[in-house]
């Protein structure tokens, strides 16, 4: 089969295409799946370049979030759609034929339970190829006329940002800010909290705002404001950050005695300064959020299903052309997915 593998950490010159991989055979509980279109997110990147070592005294070769070390070469691609085309012992045949898409949280992996999750692309390989197997239980038929490419769009990201809102609780009567807005789990969690009820707020740059407005956030701040002088201490009720860094102190300030915040990213840097008083004067409460919740992907299948969420694919690419792919990615000139489109040229 034809795909792209990851010959080691480094530059986008370790991303090596190539057309003969052998075709993965699904074990048992395990089903095949042919790639329609994967996107490109946060997870691909950082693994490459051994972000993930630089935390928690891992080396390079623990360069993943679960801290198994990590094997080469490996087809990485967290974010898939695809359909069933075979499946492994005690997997019902029925299933073949169906259209999936693929949870990245892999609670089963390799035919054992994963304590924490593998996940889909780093532990184990994943969609930058034509097939790729996993549990059956990790690939969740859809019903959608949404395009491959559209419906690639939402397993990473969408997941991501419904399992920060159901660890902080969001609900209809809270007001939400969410930083780094027009990212792929920005955006998610903005469309994500909007059909929860709740009063959403974005923190992204001037130019992005219309688009994260037409997903329905009530304002849209730039990401250099000053948030305390401009919405005032105490005006919110959860946060959902996904960018850390320097600016990140003001974002206690932000929240209302009792408040919630939740964070799965930190693009800005992942080192804060953190005043303790106002952690526990304020009662705050802090979630920090990787491992998918039980029934999150299940929810957002449904949201899928029914139309409550909607893709937004900035562009996409051939599965050849990754690397022009991760570039764009990383310029964070757009809004939404990159989606790479896996099909031999």
């Amino acid at each position: 089969m034809f795909g792209v593998v990851l010959t080691g950490h480094g530059g986008p010159e370790a991303l090596v295409w190539r057309d003969d991989l052998p075709r993965p055979e699904a074990l048992p509980g395990e089903v095949l799946i042919r790639v329609g279109a994967a996107a490109v997110n946060n997870t691909d990147v950082n693994t490459r370049l051994a972000w993930y070592a630089s935390g928690d005294g891992m080396d390079q070769e623990d360069a993943a979030w679960s801290g198994k070390p990590l094997e080469f070469p490996r087809i990485q691609g967290a974010d898939v759609c695809g359909e069933i085309v075979a499946v492994g012992a005690d997997v019902p045949e029925a299933r073949i034929g169906e259209r999936v898409i693929v949870e990245p949280s892999l609670r089963e992996a390799e035919g054992a339970r994963r304590d924490p999750p593998w996940y889909f692309g780093t532990e184990v390989d994943g969609g930058f190829a034509e097939y790729a197997t996993v549990a059956a239980r990790h690939a969740h038929r859809i019903v959608s006329d949404l395009t491959d490419i559209e419906l690639a769009s939402f397993p990473c990201s969408y997941s991501t940002a419904e399992n920060l809102l159901t660890r902080a609780g969001v609900t209809a009567r809270d007001r939400v800010l969410v930083t780094g807005a027009s990212g792929g789990v920005g955006s998610a969690a903005v469309q994500l909290a909007v059909a929860r009820g709740a009063e959403v707020i974005g923190i992204a740059s001037a130019a992005k705002a219309p688009e994260i407005e037409a997903l329905g956030a009530a304002r849209v701040l730039d990401r250099d404001a000053d948030l305390a002088a401009t919405l005032g201490t105490g005006a919110v009720d959860v946060v959902i950050d996904l960018v850390g860094g320097p600016g990140w102190p003001p974002l206690l300030d932000l929240l209302r005695p009792g408040g919630r915040y939740a964070i799965s990213g930190a693009i800005a840097g992942p080192e804060v300064t953190l005043d303790l008083r106002k952690l526990y004067l304020k009662d705050l409460s802090f979630f920090g959020c990787t491992v998918l919740q039980p029934g999150v992907f299940e929810a957002l299948v449904e949201r899928i299903e029914t139309g409550a969420i909607r893709p937004l694919v900035a562009a996409s690419y051939p599965l050849r052309d990754i690397g022009a792919a991760q570039e764009a990615f990383q310029a964070k000139r757009h809004v939404g997915k990159i989606v790479l489109e896996v099909r031999r040229d």
